[in-house]
């Protein structure tokens, strides 16, 4: 189990990552991100930070264009999270709610033929 320290620092890189985004980056891209989640390891030193995006263009290449920018986030980081050191990160595209969807869907279809041999 993750303790107090680890917790309170993933909720504020959850909390201050959307604000560098919004207010201090210039690429239309990494503001189309949506911040889901963060995983920060034991010893402080890298963070695995999940995001979605509505953008047309591919998971790879928003990920991509997402950890190029990953430097400057973390610099823009160390100004506004009160820790020794600020974690590595690693942006992910967040699949989660892509499967949640897909599983949602798969149930839907389930019920509806239920409710078709109900009926027949």
């Amino acid at each position: 189990m993750p303790s107090l320290n680890v917790k309170r620092i993933e909720s504020d890189i959850e909390k201050y990552i959307p604000l560098i985004i919004q207010r201090e980056c210039h690429d239309e891209l990494i503001k189309t991100i949506t911040i889901t989640s963060c995983k920060l390891s034991k010893d402080f030193s890298y963070c695995k930070v999940y995001f979605t995006s509505l953008s047309p263009l591919s998971k790879k290449e928003i990920e991509k264009e997402v950890n190029e920018a990953s430097s400057f986030i973390r610099g823009k980081l160390a100004g506004l999270i009160d820790a020794r050191s600020i974690p590595f990160l690693e942006f992910t595209y967040d699949e989660s709610i892509e499967y949640g969807n897909k599983i949602e869907n798969i149930i839907k279809k389930i019920h509806e033929k239920d409710n078709k041999d109900s009926l027949d």
